[in-house]
């Protein structure tokens, strides 16, 4: 199943820089590593935010809260979750 999720960060402004720095870090490892096993298909930056445009290819909306839930910064995070259904029009 393919969503789209929108992710806007919302870190505390007087969060500890090293406390900051471990969470971006750990945040990255884990994108990276869903994004190797295929289930975090695309990840775009919206440019001139704090904020990102995903496309998840799960097998069920389950394993989608799963992965969401274990984000990192997932407690500073809103979400969007978009289902994606086939276009009669795509060609692709």
């Amino acid at each position: 199943m393919l969503f789209a999720v929108r992710m806007t960060v919302g870190l505390p402004p007087d969060r500890d820089p090293e406390a900051r720095a471990s969470a971006l870090a750990a945040e990255k490892e884990y994108a990276q590593q869903l994004q190797h096993t295929g289930a975090w298909l695309r990840l775009w930056r919206c440019a001139g935010q704090d904020a990102n445009l995903s496309v998840f290819d799960v097998t069920d909306n389950d394993q989608l809260n799963d992965i969401l839930w274990g984000l990192p910064l997932v407690p500073y995070m809103g979400i969007t979750v978009i289902p994606l259904a086939r276009h009669p029009s795509a060609i692709g």
